[in-house]
């Protein structure tokens, strides 16, 4: 099996639907019970064997800079590729691409909004086993809302907040080197990329298992962070830039 040891990080949007959170700083710094989402995913990485990580910046990316340095206090190397214009979440993977520390060998790709904690060494593996060019880690939907329960037509109850029978992008993936190539200079790879991989045959799909957690608006990050509070899995104090209990 192919061990996996860098990562990139997509760090560069402003994400206007986290306001007023990312009014004054970017969504991967965000704080979640204490500590920006970043940390979160630095962390993570480390713990699973990864070396050497390249985050994508461009909105504020200074302060994930002051907040991450070179990486060295979460056991890692951080280096950073900086946009000088917007290029969408594909053109920013593809420029960041080029500049990790082995352009050579597979990387790992993260979204900068999500926290997880399942074994990034079990995906690498059923990347390896599978033949794909990527390999997304695929998360079970959970609704929105509550669901009726019936009989008939009289409700017995709801469930909140259901696991559905499908499976949607967790925003983390194993690239191969040589999809690299494949990406837009600017614009979406899963508007263009995926789906031309897909009909190839080389787009794989990974049911993960353990605790994910998407922080797209200002709710997830109210419900994510009493999750991490209930679980227990805040980051040390030298990692957080505000009260966890906040």
């Amino acid at each position: 099996m192919i061990k996996v040891t860098q990562a990139l990080i997509l760090a560069g949007g402003q994400a206007t639907r986290m306001r007023p959170y990312t009014d004054d700083a970017p969504k991967a710094m965000v704080p979640v019970a204490g500590a920006p989402i970043v940390g979160y995913q630095l962390a993570w990485l480390a713990a699973h064997d990864v070396e050497s990580v390249t985050v994508s910046g461009g909105y504020k990316y200074e302060m994930i800079a002051d907040y991450v340095g070179d990486g060295s206090r979460f056991g890692l190397r951080v280096a950073y590729a900086i946009e000088d214009e917007p290029l969408g979440r594909g053109g920013g993977l593809k420029y960041a691409a080029r500049q990790l520390a082995d352009p050579q060998a597979p990387f790992f790709v993260l979204n900068g909004d999500v926290i997880t904690t399942f074994s990034l060494g079990d995906l690498a593996n059923f990347h390896t086993g599978h033949d794909g060019a990527v390999t997304i880690a695929l998360s079970p939907y959970r609704s929105n809302w509550g669901v009726a329960d019936l009989g008939g037509d009289l409700i017995r109850g709801f469930t909140q907040s259901p696991e559905l029978p499908y499976w949607i992008n967790a925003g983390i993936y194993v690239f191969n080197h040589d999809v690299v190539e494949l990406l837009p200079d600017k614009g979406d790879h899963e508007d263009s990329t995926f789906p031309e991989l897909a009909a190839r045959g080389r787009l794989v799909g990974y049911r993960l298992s353990g605790y994910w957690r998407g922080i797209d608006t200002v709710k997830d990050v109210i419900e994510a962070s009493k999750e991490i509070r209930a679980h227990d899995r805040l980051l040390p104090e030298e990692l957080r830039t505000t009260d966890p209990n906040s």
